[in-house]
């Protein structure tokens, strides 16, 4: 059984045209069917972890890093409908296709990589969670904590309303991160003629170069790719019938366009704001951080906002978190196949994430946590870039919906330039110069190379004998409407 299926044990019923032909025009009523894979997907963009990015590029690079925010949010757009289009097609999920077409050591340690990107990810988002529990109701962090991580299970009961209750819950928490962090933003000043401006023209001010790597990092996270491949099993689509699956591509395309830049204009408001604050001497370099945003907020535009920075911060911490459930079953489900009951594996998943976080919060040093996991995730990303680039260019795994090659040799370029800032990153990590450069040449011939071999292996189980036997029926069908068109014709 493909894990996607059974993780999402519900699927949406997606409704037919009422005459034949019709498929290609445009409906409300099909995008309403589509929607919610994508707004669950984009939670991942909105995580405490985009906060303190968002918050560190305002105070860092004002206004001026708003392109590497806009840019990165497109670049994830395209993998986010890569990795959706591959579930369509093959009605597999991100994580089952790398075990299915892998050795075992190869999916092993792409398994590995996503994990340490989820752990990552979730560290960000309890202590984001716990700041937020501080922040309206004076409880310390280790307490915030432990009341986030037992939050983590309402996941189960949410799941069991169904797939559509839970998709709505999601929206929900995303219209209060909109509306408080637009709040905040609409209170202030904001010279419209440098957002435009920070937005189109490429500038990285000066010691702002850790920032702007964090916020590749933040934006587009690794296990995102495994989460959207697989949510988008929830609707019910027709593999037999090639208009169908084209017809659900453009609709999660679109539905994924929308999220993302919902998630953006979200993002540019907290970015906006601390750009703002530190203007005007309400913030300044290396002392903002996520722990303490709301001393510079408070001192900006009253105690109000504070309430409300502490409201969007713990509707992005609880949303996330939830969404990390979902990740963490979808990845460990699809590279191990673990036969064991759900909620079994929500215990084994959010152990393995959350354990840590609770020992970073413990331990009470969270200062710069945030930076250094946001560069974390940027050195993740090509673990699960590159192999959704080597399978949605593979004609044995998508058949006549593969990715025009220069649209993968754009991904491929970017995936080189993500690779070659995390090594230039690197550099500066307060190593001796030639410990780190003996130390980098080790570890980048490692980490290099085993991402060339991911690439260049070959394709060892093509979907084949699946995709003749859903060409034939399409053939089938076409020759049986051919029939029934000529027959009214007749008659």
């Amino acid at each position: 059984m493909n894990t996607a299926d059974e993780l999402v044990e519900e699927q949406v019923l997606i409704p037919e045209d009422r005459a034949s032909g019709c498929s290609s025009k445009f409906s409300f009523k099909k995008l309403w069917a589509f929607t919610g894979p994508g707004w669950l997907m984009s939670i991942a963009y909105l995580d405490p972890g985009n906060i303190a990015g968002d918050l560190q590029s305002g105070v860092y690079g004002g206004y001026k890093l708003l392109w590497v925010l806009l840019y990165a949010t497109m670049f994830g757009l395209i993998l986010q409908i890569l990795a959706a289009r591959l579930g369509v097609v093959t009605g597999r999920d991100l994580a089952t296709v790398c075990r299915e077409q892998f050795n075992k050591p190869t999916s092993r340690t792409l398994w590995v990589m996503a994990e340490i990107a989820i752990i990552g990810s979730d560290i960000q988002e309890v202590l984001g969670s716990a700041i937020a529990l501080k922040l309206l109701f004076g409880l310390p962090l280790w307490l915030g904590a432990l009341i986030t991580i037992c939050d983590t299970f309402t996941f189960l009961f949410l799941h069991f309303l169904g797939i559509r209750k839970l998709e709505a819950f999601f929206a929900f928490l995303i219209s209060v991160m909109a509306t408080c962090f637009w709040l905040n933003l609409l209170h202030i000043d904001v010279p419209v003629d440098a957002i435009l401006v920070g937005c189109i023209v490429p500038r990285i001010p000066k010691g702002a170069f850790t920032q702007t790597i964090g916020l590749i990092g933040a934006v587009i996270m690794p296990h995102n790719l495994y989460l959207h491949s697989a949510l988008v099993q929830s609707r019910r689509v027709d593999k037999s019938d090639r208009e169908k699956i084209k017809e659900a591509n453009k609709y999660f395309a679109i539905e994924a366009a929308i999220s993302l830049f919902v998630s953006f204009l979200i993002n540019m408001a907290v970015v906006c704001v601390f750009a703002y604050a530190t203007q005007q001497n309400f913030a300044e370099k290396g002392e903002i951080e996520l722990n303490n945003a709301h001393i510079a907020l408070e001192g900006l535009l009253g105690k109000w906002a504070v309430i409300v920075w502490g409201v969007g911060l713990l509707a992005a911490g609880q949303s996330s978190t939830m969404t990390g459930t979902y990740s963490g079953q979808f990845v460990m489900q699809g590279f191990v196949e673990l036969p064991i009951a759900p909620w079994k594996r929500v215990l084994v998943t959010r152990a393995i994430a959350i354990f840590p976080s609770l020992m970073i919060v413990i331990w009470g040093n969270v200062d710069n946590i945030d930076e250094y996991l946001n560069v974390l995730q940027s050195f993740q990303l090509p673990f699960a870039l590159i192999p959704l680039l080597k399978f949605t260019s593979s004609r044995s795994v998508m058949g006549e919906f593969i990715t025009p090659a220069k649209l993968v040799k754009f991904c491929s370029l970017m995936s080189v330039v993500v690779i070659l800032l995390n090594f230039y990153q690197a550099l500066f990590m307060g190593l001796d110069l030639i410990v780190a450069i003996a130390l980098l040449f080790t570890l980048g011939v490692v980490y290099v190379g085993f991402l060339v071999y991911v690439f260049r292996c070959p394709i060892v189980y093509p979907y084949s004998e699946e995709k003749k036997l859903i060409e034939e029926k399409s053939d089938q069908k076409s020759s049986s409407r051919d029939i029934e068109l000529k027959t009214s014709a007749r008659t």
